[in-house]
């Protein structure tokens, strides 16, 4: 079981490496007054803005917002778990990493005995399988057969492809050798039991082997075409579901484009694996796909987690198109800015390339995706006759509904546009079911409770120029940074929620149980037991936020009088809207009720005055 290390160690560790020497073998810097400076590895930049201070032995990017420490550096930069940067660090400076059963690692869950073996037996098996494809008489016809499909060897190197003999027990009499558990081998589904019988054969036999890697690069699955056609046996034969392999949670090749979709700010989603691999030979470096099922909300977590930009890449058959929809509406409804590589004439990202080249699907297919609204359209007319008055309404009730979720005059008065074109109906006709429509929105809205939901990515990102309600949320998390009696002032004083914006609300409540384990715990520990690298970007600004600890209590108290002005104003908009509506539908007793609450509400603003 993983142990978690001892503080004492994690602060040796920390204060005696130079945090300027570990970044300085990842990032040309440059010293500029008291800091050093270089372009940012966690996102494409032309003028350095990525600062690192010796002083403070912190990092930040004035671009993208990235901060933290050399340990927090060291996890982002090469995926690390915690545990395992502090070991690299360690034995970089001759401090040998001694664990502790007495504590709690929160950082990275304990991996068992169990799953420590299937991964040694799935990188065993996936060296094995390169080896025989590039280094043996048996692999040839299996490599030639991949460099006439296009594979070049640094492909083939890259993917670690492989080929499995036709032999039933190649596999299976190697790891019996090796002495693995093969009983515990058998749950992966990389060797089978015989029925009735304890003995095993090899799953995959006579195919050219691709392996699937977790996050971390391990690898957890493999699956293996066929190379010869056959009518009994299956083109391509995946891994079942196991300890170390769900479907839902895996994300093809992000082990590998992790630090590419930071630096382009942005994920190409591919429907399948190989289109990974082709999409990969013409400079697509940032893509992923899923294994076999729909885009599911843990992959939507671990797309978040890095960028709040996506671009699907699907099939362009019908299939591929109804999937590309759905994706892209699971997306949307977290917020995230969805756009949509539409390949032409029903072929898949292979067939794309081999026909027109790798130059023309990266900028006519990748470079130019459609909007999600374009896309929409797109889909929504297929199948339509806008001679048949039914599927004419049907289409642009459609529309109108995605359209009535947008808050931008602009985007609504284009696609309104283009729907009377497409339909010979009137601007104004489209206009006022579109109104229709909005107000029905917010009259459902108003009777739903306001509940906590997933962060929305535009809060997640820095934004410079901040209005007075964010400085303040800023401010009062950096004297929580500070201080961890600033909580029991802030809870005290306030009725509801001690932030405006879920992402400080976060960030409040993992401090909060941080302060409950670590009672003399900093910011810079607490940045280290923050996993999500986005999370930690508001902290570290909050951290690095100017404050007066000479009048903390003053500050503190003008921070939380910003936030609750903040939401009496917000109340007050939405009284005035719902007022609006109110004598639309000519309700008139309703409209002037919630006009007086507005003007009561606007009085108690002078409350909040010094």
């Amino acid at each position: 079981m993983t142990n978690r290390i001892e503080e004492e160690v994690i602060e040796q560790v920390r204060n005696n490496t130079d945090i300027v020497d570990v970044i300085s073998e990842y990032v040309q810097l440059t010293k500029r007054g008291r800091n050093f400076f270089g372009l940012c590895p966690f996102h494409g930049e032309q003028t350095p803005s990525f600062s690192v201070t010796q002083e403070k032995q912190i990092f930040h990017c004035f671009g993208c917002g990235a901060g933290g420490n050399v340990i927090t550096f060291l996890m982002d930069i090469e995926n690390l778990a915690f545990q395992d940067a502090v070991s690299k660090l360690g034995g970089r400076i001759g401090i040998t990493i001694a664990e502790s059963s007495s504590s709690r690692d929160e950082t990275k869950a304990p991996v068992s005995k169990e799953v420590t073996l299937m991964k040694q037996a799935h990188h065993f098996a996936s060296e094995y399988y390169h080896h025989l494809l590039l280094h043996t008489e048996e692999g040839e016809n299996a490599l030639n057969y991949l460099e006439e499909r296009g594979f070049s060897k640094e492909i083939i190197e890259k993917y670690k492809i492989g080929w499995s003999l036709p032999s039933w027990e190649a596999l299976t009499t190697l790891l019996e050798r090796k002495g693995m558990d093969l009983q515990e081998i058998e749950k992966t589904g990389l060797i089978i039991r015989k029925e009735n019988e304890l003995k095993y054969f090899d799953r995959f036999r006579g195919r050219i082997m691709f392996p699937v890697y977790d996050e971390s690069g391990s690898v957890i699955a493999f699956s293996g075409r066929i190379l010869q056609k056959s009518d009994e046996d299956a083109k391509y034969l995946n891994s079942p579901e196991s300890p170390i392999f769900q479907k839902s949670q895996v994300l093809y090749n992000l082990d590998k484009a992790r630090l590419e979709i930071r630096k382009h700010q942005n994920i190409v989603v591919f429907e399948g694996f190989l289109d990974v691999i082709a999409a990969s030979k013409a400079g697509i470096t940032n893509g992923v796909a899923t294994m076999g099922t729909a885009l599911t909300s843990q992959h939507i977590i671990k797309i978040n987690r890095l960028t709040s930009n996506v671009t699907l890449c699907y099939d362009g058959d019908k299939a591929g198109m109804e999937a590309a929809k759905r994706a892209a509406g699971s997306l949307q409804a977290q917020h995230i800015q969805t756009e949509i590589a539409i390949i032409p004439d029903a072929m898949d990202p292979d067939d794309y390339i081999k026909t027109y080249g790798e130059d023309a699907f990266r900028t006519k297919i990748i470079e130019k995706p459609h909007s999600y609204l374009s896309f929409m359209m797109i889909v929504s007319k297929r199948d339509k006759n806008f001679n048949n008055e039914n599927d004419t309404l049907q289409y642009i009730q459609e529309i109108l509904e995605i359209l009535s979720e947008r808050t931008s005059t602009v985007e609504r008065d284009l696609y309104v546009r283009q729907l009377s074109q497409e339909t010979n109906v009137s601007e104004e006709a489209i206009n006022q079911h579109l109104r229709k429509l909005q107000g029905n929105k917010a009259k459902q809205s108003k009777h739903q409770q306001r509940t906590p939901v997933q962060m929305n990515p535009e809060l997640r990102k820095p934004k410079k120029n901040a209005t007075a309600d964010e400085r303040a949320e800023r401010i009062l998390l950096s004297h929580m940074l500070y201080n961890p009696q600033v909580i029991d002032i802030a809870r005290n004083q306030s009725e509801d929620q001690c932030f405006i914006r879920d992402i400080y609300e976060a960030a409040f409540v993992r401090l909060t149980g941080f302060y409950e384990d670590f009672p003399n715990g900093d910011y810079q520990r607490f940045l280290e037991m923050v996993n999500d690298p986005e999370l930690r970007k508001i902290v570290m600004e909050a951290a690095l936020s100017e404050r007066d600890p000479d009048h903390e209590t003053e500050e503190v108290m003008d921070c939380l009088r910003h936030i609750r002005k903040y939401r009496v104003e917000q109340l007050i908009v939405q009284k005035l809207h719902e007022a609006k509506e109110a004598e639309k539908m000519a309700d008139m007793s309703k409209a002037i009720r919630l006009a007086q609450e507005a003007i009561q509400l606007k009085k108690s603003l002078a409350t909040f005055e010094k």
